[in-house]
């Protein structure tokens, strides 16, 4: 019989409304529940497309003997961390603390009132040298609670002190306001000071494996090139973006990027398609070209515009978050190839030749003498152009005759946001009007079902996303001169939620990253399209981040003043300047605030912005892989605004096409 996931919205949650285990979801009724039985919560963290989940639960959650352990002593939670990134956050550093390291699946033990006192990663259902098995991990916990109850309290209230303040950390959040660096050449030279040791000058990027594509910094150095004309600078860039595009890591017929490479050598990836990376590089490959006009640049953004739209379009109009890395519980079944099957599909002479193109050979890259394709040559001259796009079309067509991996149809506000932004720079960039159009729609879907007014919280509760009348999120009647109706501090304020699906919104609501990255979205569709009404909705979000998410020290929490869940604010609420994957909230509201400024003559959002980066930049100095995003708003501080007037009759063709 199903469990209690059945009826979760979040697709990850779903996938295990099958186990035996009897799952619920984050909530007050599990740790009441947890209390009740005086047991403690085992959370199980993950995602929709991650391989590893995959493996646990097929090992572990659908084994009835572990499930039937895990129901008879603990409370078992399961959690998607695209849908709960606040959760996620915090059990995360709980989990790195502990351990380390950190990654999903992530397993963590608490106390009935959610304080963490174990945490790990992925445990295999049989011991393997070290690492106990999962069976073990789990009587060994419930007999340390049963027989070792004070030391197990004192452990959590340990881990929960040191969560709270973190002192080593250089992510926390600061108690006093953190001294703004002077944003100047120098700052942005020790940044580059710091990120030239770690170029790997082999293969292209930075640092070893596993390589992660290194978004953010990539912008960043592309906008210093921008601004100062430092080939040096952009040349850090091209062997970085010409070696994930030459790659693996880059889906050589379908387009779109893979979430990072296992190796050094962007060879083989793994093998999960994420709506955040494709949005970011997106933008990136489209400012490589507007720098250089290089080909490659090119064709890989048309890629992956391309695959955004096919790929990852949710009928409703939005982009859902994922494609799985398992096909049929294998890990790239779908995406790699033997020279026996080119040779099938292409024939014997353009089967030898792509089989040279592409890098596939007898011994393989990958498992099972399997190749992953790889752009090994360029073609010669037009025939040869012509004839790799005939066989590009050809195996793509062919592939798509493979069993699919799943897609995670949610979709959430900060990653389509990302994805608004690169839509419309893209389309604008390379001429493409209907990734402009694209990006308006997936923008208005945001407004229509992911935007909370104040009426509609009054009416129905801060988390229900569902109004009498059948419609989902605000009303536009509720928008007043492009914002949402509603006072706060004096402004028109906006809220938001995390995640919808199938044109209804979820119940978590909206972080920091969220707010940031659709006003992003909204600010740049406003650029392209020349529609000021997006300005005004990017401000009401930028309201709700100034008066919600502030930290007192000229920084922002991740999570709003009175959306922090009240488990997590015991322990810490979440805050981290650092950029993983994407932008870090804090960097990706300062570009915001930059930008509205700019748009509006803001005093107040400019300061706001400049304070937000204090203490990025401060990491920035010394990490930069990690605060990409704060170096490239600097880099747009030190840049401008620029301003061009246009001058002439209003009704005169050059004054029109200026």
């Amino acid at each position: 019989m199903p469990n209690r996931l059945a009826s979760a919205t979040s697709p990850y949650l779903r996938q295990h409304a099958d186990n035996p285990v009897d799952w619920r979801e984050w909530g007050d009724d599990a740790f009441a529940e947890a209390a009740r039985r005086d047991v403690p919560l085992l959370v199980s963290v993950g995602y929709a497309a991650c391989h590893w989940c995959h493996v646990m639960a097929h090992e572990s959650f659908e084994d009835d003997a572990t499930a039937a352990f895990m129901n008879a002593h603990f409370v078992n939670v399961k959690v998607d961390r695209e849908e709960r990134p606040d959760v996620d956050a915090v059990y995360m550093s709980a989990t790195q603390a502990m351990t380390g390291q950190g990654g999903w699946p992530m397993t963590v033990f608490t106390t009935p009132d959610g304080a963490p006192f174990f945490c790990g990663t992925y445990f295999p259902p049989r011991r393997v040298q070290s690492v106990p098995s999962f069976p073990e991990v789990l009587a060994s916990i419930a007999a340390a609670w049963q027989t070792r109850r004070d030391e197990v309290v004192a452990s959590a209230a340990s881990i929960r002190a040191a969560l709270a303040g973190e002192p080593d950390d250089d992510a926390a959040a600061p108690l006093v306001p953190v001294p703004a660096p002077v944003v100047d050449d120098a700052l942005v030279g020790r940044a580059l000071v710091a990120l030239r040791p770690t170029v790997d000058r082999v293969h292209g990027g930075f640092g070893g494996a596993p390589k992660f594509p290194p978004s953010t910094a990539l912008e960043w150095l592309l906008r210093h090139h921008a601004r100062t004309g430092d080939r040096a600078v952009l040349a850090l860039a091209e062997d970085a973006l010409t070696a994930m595009a030459r790659g693996g890591m880059h889906d050589q017929l379908g387009g779109g990027f893979a979430r990072y490479a296992v190796d050094a050598s962007w060879t083989v990836p793994h093998f999960e398609k994420m709506l955040y990376d494709n949005a970011l590089l997106l933008r990136v490959y489209a400012h490589w070209w507007r720098a250089t006009g290089s080909p490659l640049a090119r064709r890989v953004a048309t890629g992956t515009a391309r695959w955004l739209l096919r790929d990852l379009r949710t009928p409703e109009g939005g982009l859902a978050s994922a494609l799985d890395a398992d096909t049929d519980g294998r890990e790239g079944t779908t995406y790699v190839w033997t020279p026996d099957e080119l040779r099938a599909v292409l024939g014997d002479a353009d089967g030898v030749w792509a089989a040279q193109v592409f890098g596939v050979t007898p011994d393989g890259t990958f498992e099972h003498g399997t190749s992953v394709l790889q752009l090994r040559a360029d073609p010669a001259g037009p025939d040869d152009a012509a004839r790799l796009d005939a066989v590009r079309e050809r195996l793509l067509a062919h592939r798509g005759t493979r069993p699919q991996p799943g897609r995670d149809d949610k979709v959430v506000s900060a990653w389509n946001g990302l994805a608004v932004a690169a839509l419309a720079e893209a389309g604008a960039l390379l001429d493409e009007p209907t990734w402009v159009t694209a990006a308006h729609e997936v923008a208005t879907l945001l407004l229509d079902v992911h935007v909370r007014s104040p009426r509609d919280d009054e009416r129905h509760g801060a988390h229900d996303g569902e109004r009498p009348d059948g419609h989902h999120g605000a009303q536009h009647d509720d928008r007043v001169d492009g914002q949402v109706g509603g006072q706060v501090g004096g402004q028109a304020s906006t809220r938001l939620v995390r995640a919808s699906r199938d044109g209804v919104a979820g119940s978590a609501p909206a972080v920091l990253e969220d707010y940031a990255d659709v006003a992003e979205g909204f600010l740049a569709l406003a650029a392209v399209t020349g529609d000021a009404r997006w300005v005004g909705h990017a401000g009401g979000l930028l309201e709700t981040v100034l008066t919600r998410f502030p930290d007192g020290a000229g920084g922002f929490f991740d999570t709003a003043d009175d959306e922090t869940d009240p488990v997590l604010a015991r322990i810490r609420r979440p805050q981290d300047p650092a950029d993983g994957p994407t932008p870090s909230g804090q960097a990706a509201a300062a570009g915001a605030l930059l930008t509205y400024a700019a748009l509006t003559g803001s005093v107040r959002h400019r300061e706001a912005a400049e304070r937000a980066l204090a203490v990025p930049l401060r990491i920035a100095e010394r990490y930069p892989r990690a605060a990409g995003w704060a170096l490239a708003t600097a880099e747009a501080l030190l840049d401008g605004p620029r301003e061009v007037a246009v001058v002439g009759p209003p009704d005169d063709e050059g004054t029109r096409a200026l």
